[in-house]
């Protein structure tokens, strides 16, 4: 049986941000940032990944794909779910905001899988109209984030809904990892909560057709193969 294709995003950043190992000929240059725990966890799971390029028309590259995984990064502009910034919003990425978008449109359109994660489950949240909290702090409910332990621990609870797809791939409660300091504020039509942290946020949501997966939390960094990379690359076979 022939391997699913899987795109996955990424980040695109200066070659500054990389200091004294860039010579100075190469400064005004870009570089693409693909954290390869995702790429690994499509493998293990039996896909064949994809590092994704924004140097391409969306539409086109996912013609090509048999499934997406929108990954974690930057902040959404607030714009985009008709918001002003606040003053703790992060780093916002506002062409790859544009560059995601348009792929998960393009996805949609063509029915694919897709899981989104983290920044891609809010991301994803704010298409089908949903709004966000722009930061929560660590000291209230659950804890969200847990930037001070390493992200392959879980750091705290969820608990799933019994006819779920996330659900049946975890139980119906998990431990998972929690580095995000946004969560849903008002969830997005067509989408169905799925998942919920200790203090009632929610983690975790599916579209109504079942084609997409969305999780707050890091499932690249946890035991692999991960269930939700398997039900990724099930999809695809079965799409």
């Amino acid at each position: 049986m022939t391997k699913p294709l899987i795109g996955v995003t990424g980040r695109r950043w200066p070659a500054t941000s990389l200091g004294s190992h860039v010579p100075v000929a190469m400064l005004g240059l870009h570089f693409d940032l693909h954290f390869t725990d995702y790429v690994r966890s499509i493998a293990l799971a039996g896909g064949l990944p994809v590092e994704l390029t924004r140097d391409a028309d969306p539409r086109e590259m996912i013609q090509h794909l048999d499934g997406l995984v929108l990954s974690g990064g930057a902040d959404v502009e607030p714009t985009r779910y008709g918001a002003t910034k606040e003053e703790k919003l992060g780093p916002l990425e506002v062409d790859r905001d544009e560059w995601e978008f348009a792929l998960y449109k393009a996805a949609r359109d063509k029915d694919i899988p897709v899981l989104a994660i983290c920044r891609g489950f809010q991301l994803v949240n704010v298409a089908h109209g949903g709004s966000l909290n722009q930061d929560v702090d660590i000291t209230e409910g659950a804890g969200h984030p847990q930037w001070d332990v390493d992200g392959h621990h879980p750091t705290h609870d969820v608990a799933c809904t019994g006819e779920s797809i996330i659900g049946a791939l975890i139980g119906e409660h998990a431990s998972v990892n929690s580095l995000h300091h946004q969560t849903l504020r008002e969830l997005g039509d067509g989408l169905v909560p799925s998942a919920y942290a200790t203090d009632g946020v929610i983690e975790g949501f599916e579209s109504t057709d079942g084609n997409v997966l969305g999780v707050q939390w890091h499932p690249e960094l946890l035991d692999a193969p991960d269930p939700t990379f398997q039900w990724l690359v099930k999809a695809c076979i079965a799409h």
